[in-house]
């Protein structure tokens, strides 16, 4: 007899928790992976200049793209709790408007990114045949913006919408389509850094723009569809309030890898920026995992606290720590084990950039052991739609703290003080991250069942 399908409204125990978000992080695990494919064949078949300078335009698009994660996190949390207070049409109007939103910003970023990106390349440090193959595969990407922020933006729709599985497909869709076209057109073709750029383009068409087509559909069994819709300036600004944690995250994190490049340029040369692109690859994977339960538990949240069930609210939350705590440690260990041979995967073709990348690997790796609790801890604020806390546990702990960390550190123990950098702001987080759960329960009460 097969299982019932899970809803928001549902009482959730461990298992019931686990199915629902399951696709959620496989969605981010899938994405992880395409990603790495993308690096994979520019490293093997185009070169360790090409990887690197790839690795090195990379934030901007990134950077520019965060606004999908802002609109669908800060955007889900409030069609969430609409949904929760029995408002079904309103849910709808807000999505609707949330999507269009997310379209014109693409737009508008999109000429601004063609604008900047060369002095931004050169700022930077990209030189030579470096610039070159930054400003080739930086420009594609950039025209891809648009359908970049609508992928990243139905990533919590669909979850919000009870079709996490349908989310999962469309993003396996997605990344097939980039995986196979990396190898036709990087690996058989030599279409060189144009031909990965090119890959990703047609990837997020898929997973960006044919789910508009899902949702348009008014019969199919979506809690979500698109609607008449008006500008609703209040409603777009909380969103953008109540998403500003997970921009500040990606924002952040765009930002500091700039900074980690130029450190690594000025200690390790092309090879230390190149093995930072294959630590963020390889990380991609084992931080997919915190992310998409993050963004997966988060609408049920959302829900339950606008349906006033403090009881439920008081439930997640408890589970979600055992859960992230198990995972941490089994991810931190295993990461241990794999690291030689995923840097192998990459650049097993050079011996010296293969210990550099081992050892920086390792050193980094220490940081899953912490990372997960703040990713929820951000996110859970998220839900409840307190933006402003979110987004002070987000800039501090991706952008403060990391940069503090990355300028500091080397002065006292070299390039291991780079890789150590993340580990050192992700515990000076958890700190504020405990702080926020103390005390904003005082106005939540999430953290006794009543």
């Amino acid at each position: 007899m097969p299982k019932q399908p899970i809803q928001l409204s549902d009482h959730f125990t461990y298992s019931r928790l686990v199915r629902f978000v399951l696709p959620c992080i496989g969605t981010m695990l899938f994405t992880s992976i395409y990603g790495i494919v993308d690096g994979l064949c520019v490293s093997n078949f185009v070169g360790k200049t090409a990887f690197a300078a790839v690795n090195l335009i990379m934030p901007l698009p990134m950077l520019i793209g965060t606004v999908g994660f802002m609109l669908g996190t800060g955007g889900s949390a409030i069609v969430g709790i609409t949904l929760g207070e029995g408002d079904n049409k309103k849910a709808d109007e807000f999505f609707s408007l949330f999507l269009i939103a997310a379209l014109v910003a693409g737009i508008v970023f999109t000429v601004i990114g063609l604008l900047i990106i060369e002095p931004v390349a050169a700022l930077l440090g990209a030189k030579g045949e470096m610039l070159d193959y930054a400003l080739r595969y930086g420009r594609i990407l950039l025209i891809s913006l648009p359908t970049f922020i609508l992928q990243n933006m139905f990533q919590s729709f669909f979850v919000t919408a009870e079709k996490p599985h349908l989310g999962f497909a469309f993003t396996v869709g997605a990344g097939c389509t980039n995986m196979v076209l990396d190898v036709v057109l990087v690996g058989a073709l030599h279409w060189g850094v144009e031909g990965a750029a090119i890959a990703t383009f047609i990837s997020q068409i898929v997973g960006g723009l044919l789910p508009v087509f899902y949702f348009v559909n008014r019969n199919n069994t979506s809690r979500l569809h698109l609607s008449k819709t008006k500008f609703n300036r209040r409603v777009l600004m909380n969103a953008c309030v109540n998403g500003s944690s997970e921009l500040m995250t990606n924002l952040s994190m765009s930002l500091v890898n700039i900074l980690y490049n130029y450190q690594l340029l000025r200690f390790a040369g092309e090879n230390g920026v190149a093995a930072y692109g294959v630590i963020m690859y390889a990380s991609f994977l084992f931080v997919a995992v915190f992310v998409g339960y993050a963004v997966g538990s988060a609408p049920i949240i959302s829900y339950h606290y606008g349906a006033r069930n403090r009881k439920e609210v008081h439930n997640l939350y408890s589970m979600s720590f055992r859960l992230i705590g198990v995972v941490a440690v089994f991810l931190t260990i295993g990461s241990m084990f794999v690291i030689p041979y995923v840097a192998a995967i990459f650049v097993g073709y050079d011996a010296e950039l293969l210990v550099l990348t081992t050892r920086a690997f390792r050193l980094y790796g220490l940081s899953f052991l912490i990372m997960g609790f703040n990713v929820y801890a951000s996110s859970f604020f998220t839900a409840l739609g307190d933006g402003v806390t979110s987004a002070l546990i987000s800039f501090l702990r991706t952008l403060l703290f990391q940069v503090a960390a990355v300028l500091v550190l080397p002065a006292l123990w070299g390039i291991d003080g780079i890789w150590l950098a993340i580990t050192a702001a992700e515990l000076a987080a958890l700190a504020v991250s405990v702080y926020m759960f103390v005390t904003k329960d005082k106005k939540f009460h999430y953290r006794h069942a009543e």
